[in-house]
């Protein structure tokens, strides 16, 4: 029964999307509120892909990644459909990359940019702010790389 992975996709990409919302309703763009001294929430608009990739290439990266994103969600639940049941970490982990791709979609096409907003830094190096999408994106291609390593 693998609709259940697909309601677990649908279920993250709502919890990214409503705490995207909160960051914006509760920090606003270019707040930041230390938490710990190493750890901030800091509300950021980013343009382009990982770490900025592409953030200053005047908008077209808008429409690239989208499409890049779809793409990939499109393929991620045909290999979804495809894959046993039998292999459930595999389908945990892309699962995880597909909730990610399209929580990260859905900012693109709606906003023109990723909503981004936990911030980790430490005496003056600052981690790439981040959000619970590429949370959910990291954990499932380590995951994914684990399935396939142990085969």
């Amino acid at each position: 029964m693998k609709i259940k992975y697909f309601l677990l996709a649908a279920l993250l990409v709502v919890l990214d999307q409503l705490t995207k919302l909160l960051a914006h309703e509760y920090l606003g763009v270019g707040a930041s509120v230390d938490i710990t001294p190493f750890f901030s929430l800091s509300f950021a608009h980013n343009y382009g892909a990982a770490f900025s990739f592409l953030a200053d290439q005047g908008g077209w990266q808008r429409y690239f990644l989208s499409a890049i994103s779809v793409i990939a969600s499109i393929t991620i639940g045909v290999w979804m459909i495809k894959i046993s049941t039998q292999y459930q970490f595999k389908l945990i982990s892309l699962t995880l990359i597909l909730s990610g791709a399209i929580g990260n979609m859905i900012d693109r096409v709606v906003n023109g940019f990723v909503v981004d907003f936990i911030d980790f830094h430490y005496q003056g190096f600052y981690w790439p702010i981040f959000n619970f999408a590429d949370i959910f994106i990291s954990i499932g291609v380590v995951m994914l790389i684990i399935a396939d390593w142990k085969k």
